[in-house]
C-alpha cells in the first residue's frame, strides 16, 4: 500500500511519482550535510487520489479538460472552476487525515507552518512549473492545515496551471499532488539564488536577490530586491535596491504587508560576510544535484536556512568537452540560416560531413573557435570573415578577444589555421570562365547517379558501412579546391564592387543590382520553376478549388479525376524530381522533404496562381537580367569619364564578370549534398522498414534517435534500448523551446554583439542591410511556411529562411529575418530576385506584429512601423 504522509527524511529519490518536484527536492535538501532545511513532511499523492476519487463527475469533467486546445480559454476556466470546486467540498479521507494528524503531533502542534503544493509535473530538469500551484504561509493549527490542503488540490486545476500544463505537452490525467507542510521560518531577509548567473547564463557566476521579510514580497514583484554577483569566491558586483515594503508573519497567522523604515530603505540586505557564506551553500547544493539550481533561501536568527531548489531550466546546455580549458564556440545553425534543433541522426551526418571543430549541445551544431582566436596574426582576419558573413556574431568575438584573460594565446605556428584557401588559385585575378561552374555542376551530378545506383545493392550493416565510406566522397566535392576558390571568388566579388564603386562614384551596395538574375542559382530557380508549375494549374478552376482543400499527399493521384489533372500531375513530379528532397531546416537529415509530403508545395503553388500572371518567372528573370546589365552598362560610363578611369572600369568589368558568372554557384554545394543526404535517407529508411517489421523498432522514425554509429549497432546487434529513443524524444522536445546563442563560452556565458550605426530614425528596429531598396507593404509573421498565405506586396517577417524557403520569396515585395548575414542563403536570393532585405535583426518576429504596415529600408538597415 503507498504511504500517505511521508517526512523528509523517509523520502527515497525514486518516490517523485509520490510526493512530486518540490517535496523530492526538499528531501534531498535535508540529506546535505551543512545545509538548514525547516523540518517538514509530504501528504503524497496517494492521499490526493482518495480524496479526488469520492467524486463520480471529475473523470468525466478531467476527460473534458484533456480534449480541449489552448485557445478554449472560456470552457477551460469553466471546467477547471467545477473540478476546484469538487476538490475543495471533497472530504479528506479519514485515514489521510489522521495521518496528518500524527505528523503534525510529531512536529509541534504549537509551531506555524508553510502549506505548499509538490506536483509530480513540477521541478524537473526540462519544466520547472514554477509558480504554477498555490502555498500558503503561516498557517497556525490541524484545521487550518487541512483547509490549506484542499487549497492546494484544488490549485493543480487553476487555469494558469492547466494552460502550462497544455503548452508543454503534460497530460493532465498524469499529474497528481503532493503537499509540502513544513514549519516555518520568520526570516530577517530571504530571496533567491542563482548557481548560474540568469542574464549572461555564465555557470561561473553566481547571482543573488535579497530582500527583507519573507521571500513572497520578491516572488510576487511588489519589492525591489538587492542584486550580489559572486564568481570564484569573490564579490563582483552589488546593486542595492530602494526596499520600501516587506512581507512579514502575524502572531495570529498569515501574512502582512509592513513599510520598511525609511532610513533601512538603501540599507544592503546582506552583509560581505553573509553573501560569500550564502553562496558557498548554493555551489555545495549544486555540486549535490549536478547541474546549475535556482535556490530560495531565508535568513532567521543569523542562520540560513533552504527552503527550495530546483533545476534552472532555461539554460542552453554547453558542449560536453574532455578538458578544463577555456572554449568559445559559434552557432552553425545562425549561418546555415536554421536554428532549430536536429535530431541526433542529422548532427551525426552533418558532424560525419564537415571538416570544422564542431561539437553540439541543445540539439543544435557549435563550432570551437578557441584555437582560431589564439593567434593575434590570425584572429583579426577571422573576426573579420565572420563578421561579413553575420556581423553580430563578428561583434560578439570582438568583445570575447577585448576583454582578454579568457582566451590563451598560441604562437601562430600552433593556432588554427586563418581562413584562407589552401592551394586554390584566386579566380579574381583571373578571366572569370564560366565553363568551371559548369564542370563543377557537372561532377557533382555524375557522383550522384553513381551513388543512386551502387546503394541499390546495399542493405544491414554494409548499408552503414558503405554511407559512412561516401560521405568521403562527399567532402571530396564539398571542398574540392576548384569549388572553393569559385566560392570565394563570389564572396570577395560584391564586396569589392561596393567598395569601389562607393569609394570612386558614391554609389552604395552597387552589387545588389548587379546580382539580380545571375545565371546557375539552383536555389532562385527552384522558386521560379514553381511559377511555371502554377502556370500549368493556372486554366484549371476545378484543380484550383480541390488543391484549396487537399490534405493528404495521394492528391497527386486524386489530380486524374479533374480536366487538366495528367498535365498538373506530371508538372508537379517533374518539379519533385528536380528539387523534391529539399525542405525547409534541410541540414537534417531527419526533416520531411517535399517529396515525402507534397501537399507543403500546395500554398506556395496556390500564392503563384493568385499573385501572378502566366509566364511570370521568365518574366521576372528577365527583367533582372536587363537590370543587373543597365546598371553594369550606367557604371562603367560614369567610370571612364573619371581620372584613370579606363583602368577603373576595366577592373571593375572583370569583377562584374566574376559576380555574374560565379555568383550562383555559391547555392550548388549546398543543393548537391542535399541530394546526396536525400539518397542516405531514402537507403536507411528502407532498412528501418525491415527493422520495424522484425518488432525491432516500435516505428521506422526510431532511427532518427540514434547517431550513425548507434544505428550500426541496432542493425549488427537487432535490439535497439527503449529507454534511449523515449529520452532522446523528450530531450529534443525540450531542445525545441531554447533559444541557441550565436556565440557562447565553455562557462556557458552568451556573448551578444550590437550593430554600430548612426542617423538611424528614432524607434526603428535595425538589422543588417543585404538588398537595397525601400518598401513599404503588411508584415506577414510567419513561423511555418507551409502556413504562408502571402498577397502580392507582402513583407515575408520570420525567424530565419533557409533555400527551402526561397519558393515563397517571389511572392513577397520585402523580406525581414531575426538570423542572417550578408552572403547567407536568404541575403543571396533576396538580391538576386531584387528584394529589398535585412537580416540579423534581434526579435523581429515579437516587435513586428503580423499585418501591421511596415517600411523596410534595405540599403541603410532599419525597419519602421508605420
Amino acid at each position: 500500500m503507498k504511504s500517505l504522509v511521508l517526512g523528509f527524511q523517509e523520502i527515497e529519490k525514486t518516490q517523485h511519482s509520490l510526493i512530486g518536484g518540490k517535496g523530492a527536492h526538499l528531501a534531498e535538501l535535508s540529506k546535505i550535510q551543512g545545509i538548514p532545511v525547516p523540518e517538514g513532511f509530504c501528504v503524497t499523492t496517494a492521499g490526493y487520489q482518495q480524496a479526488i476519487e469520492q467524486n463520480e463527475a471529475y473523470p468525466a469533467l478531467l476527460e473534458q479538460l484533456t480534449a480541449l486546445k489552448t485557445e478554449d480559454r472560456e470552457q477551460i476556466s469553466a471546467i477547471s472552476r467545477k473540478i476546484r470546486q469538487i476538490i475543495m467540498e471533497a472530504n479528506i479521507p479519514a485515514d489521510v487525515m489522521k495521518a496528518i494528524t500524527d505528523y503534525h503531533s510529531r512536529l509541534g502542534e504549537e509551531h506555524a507552518y508553510a502549506v505548499r503544493s509538490s506536483a509530480t509535473a513540477e521541478d524537473l530538469p526540462h519544466a520547472s512549473f514554477a509558480g504554477q500551484q498555490d502555498t500558503y504561509l503561516n498557517i497556525i493549527g490541524k484545521e487550518a492545515i487541512l483547509e490549506h490542503i484542499s487549497k492546494c488540490w484544488a490549485s493543480l486545476f487553476t487555469e494558469r496551471a492547466v494552460i502550462y500544463r497544455m503548452q508543454n505537452g503534460f497530460d493532465h490525467r498524469q499529474v497528481y499532488l503532493s503537499v509540502v507542510v513544513q514549519k516555518m521560518v520568520f526570516p530577517q531577509a530571504s530571496g533567491i539564488l542563482f548557481t548560474a548567473d540568469p542574464m549572461t547564463a555564465s555557470r561561473k557566476l553566481l547571482s543573488i536577490d535579497a530582500s527583507f521579510g519573507l521571500g513572497e514580497a520578491l516572488v510576487s514583484g511588489i519589492v525591489s530586491a538587492d542584486c550580489y554577483k559572486v564568481q570564484e569566491g569573490k564579490i563582483v558586483d552589488k546593486r542595492i535596491a530602494a526596499k520600501k515594503l516587506a512581507i512579514y508573519g502575524r502572531q495570529e497567522g498569515g501574512t502582512e504587508t509592513l513599510p520598511i523604515d525609511p532610513e533601512q530603505q538603501m540599507a544592503q540586505t546582506l552583509t560581505d560576510p553573509q553573501i560569500l557564506q550564502l553562496a558557498c551553500m548554493g555551489r555545495q547544493i549544486e555540486a549535490y544535484f549536478g547541474c546549475p539550481q535556482d535556490i530560495e533561501w531565508c535568513l532567521a536568527d543569523d542562520t540560513f536556512y533552504i527552503v527550495q531548489s530546483r533545476p534552472i531550466t532555461t539554460l542552453f546546455p554547453i558542449p560536453e568537452m574532455n578538458d578544463q580549458e577555456n572554449h568559445v564556440y559559434v552557432s552553425v545553425g545562425h549561418q546555415q540560416m536554421m536554428t532549430d534543433p536536429m535530431k541526433p541522426l542529422g548532427l551525426s551526418f552533418f558532424l560525419a560531413t564537415t571538416l570544422a571543430p564542431m561539437h553540439t549541445a541543445g540539439g543544435r551544431l557549435f563550432v570551437d573557435c578557441t584555437r582560431s582566436l589564439a593567434s593575434p596574426a590570425r584572429r583579426e582576419g577571422f573576426i573579420k570573415m565572420l563578421g561579413q558573413s553575420e556581423p553580430l556574431i563578428g561583434a560578439a568575438l570582438s568583445t570575447v578577444v577585448e576583454r582578454g584573460g579568457f582566451i590563451k594565446e598560441l604562437p601562430d605556428d600552433q593556432a588554427a589555421p586563418g581562413p584562407g584557401r589552401s592551394g586554390a588559385i584566386d579566380l579574381a585575378q583571373t578571366d572569370p570562365d564560366p565553363s568551371i561552374v559548369e564542370e563543377l555542376i557537372r561532377n557533382t551530378q555524375t557522383s550522384i547517379a553513381e551513388l543512386k545506383q551502387t546503394i541499390q545493392t546495399k542493405s544491414g550493416a554494409d548499408l552503414i558501412a558503405f554511407i559512412l565510406e561516401d560521405i568521403k566522397q562527399l567532402q571530396k566535392i564539398l571542398f574540392h579546391p576548384q569549388s572553393s576558390a569559385v566560392i570565394h571568388a563570389a564572396l570577395n566579388a560584391p564586396t569589392w564592387i561596393n567598395e569601389h564603386m562607393n569609394e570612386w562614384l558614391g554609389e552604395k551596395r552597387a552589387a545588389d543590382t548587379l546580382s539580380l538574375s545571375a545565371p546557375n542559382n539552383i536555389t532562385s530557380e527552384m522558386g521560379l520553376a514553381l511559377m511555371d508549375v502554377a502556370d500549368v494549374i493556372r486554366p484549371y478552376p476545378e484543380i484550383i478549388r480541390f488543391l484549396q482543400h487537399a490534405q493528404d499527399d495521394r492528391y497527386l493521384d486524386e489530380l486524374l479525376k479533374f480536366e487538366g489533372g495528367r498535365e498538373t500531375r506530371a508538372a508537379i513530379h517533374a518539379y519533385l524530381d528536380m528539387y523534391g528532397m529539399r525542405c525547409a531546416g534541410e541540414i537534417d537529415i531527419t526533416a520531411t522533404r517535399w517529396s515525402e509530403e507534397p501537399t507543403a508545395l500546395i500554398p506556395m503553388m496556390l500564392n503563384n496562381i493568385k499573385n501572378f500572371e502566366h509566364g511570370a518567372s521568365s518574366r521576372k528573370f528577365e527583367q533582372g537580367r536587363w537590370e543587373a546589365l543597365e546598371k553594369e552598362q550606367e557604371l562603367l560610363q560614369r567610370l571612364e569619364a573619371l581620372p584613370d578611369g579606363r583602368q577603373k572600369a576595366e577592373e571593375t568589368k572583370r569583377m562584374i564578370r566574376v559576380l555574374r558568372n560565379f555568383i550562383g554557384y555559391r547555392e550548388y554545394p549546398k543543393y548537391g549534398m542535399i541530394q546526396r543526404y536525400f539518397v542516405y535517407k531514402q537507403a536507411l529508411l528502407k532498412e528501418a522498414e525491415r527493422l520495424a517489421q522484425a518488432g525491432v523498432l516500435h516505428e521506422k522514425e526510431d532511427i532518427y534517435y540514434l547517431t550513425l554509429e548507434e544505428l550500426r549497432e541496432v542493425v549488427c546487434n537487432q535490439h535497439i534500448d527503449n529507454q534511449l529513443i523515449g529520452k532522446r524524444k523528450e530531450d529534443y522536445n525540450y531542445f525545441k523551446k531554447l533559444t541557441p546563442p550565436r556565440v557562447f563560452t565553455s562557462d556557458g556565458e552568451i556573448i551578444t554583439g550590437k550593430y554600430n550605426r548612426e542617423n538611424i530614425p528614432n524607434e526603428a528596429i535595425v538589422g543588417l542591410p543585404v538588398s537595397t531598396g525601400v518598401i513599404e507593404g503588411r508584415a506577414r509573421v510567419i513561423f511555418n511556411m507551409e502556413e504562408a498565405d502571402l498577397e502580392d506586396g507582402d513583407i515575408l517577417v520570420t525567424p530565419f529562411t533557409d533555400p527551402g524557403w526561397t519558393p515563397l520569396f517571389v511572392s513577397i515585395k520585402g523580406l525581414v529575418t531575426e538570423v542572417g548575414g550578408l552572403m547567407t542563403h536568404g541575403a543571396v536570393i533576396a538580391r538576386e530576385y531584387g528584394i529589398p532585405a535585412i537580416v540579423g535583426v534581434e526579435h523581429a518576429t515579437k516587435l513586428i506584429q503580423d499585418g501591421q504596415r511596415i517600411r523596410v529600408n534595405g540599403t541603410e538597415g532599419f525597419i519602421e512601423i508605420l
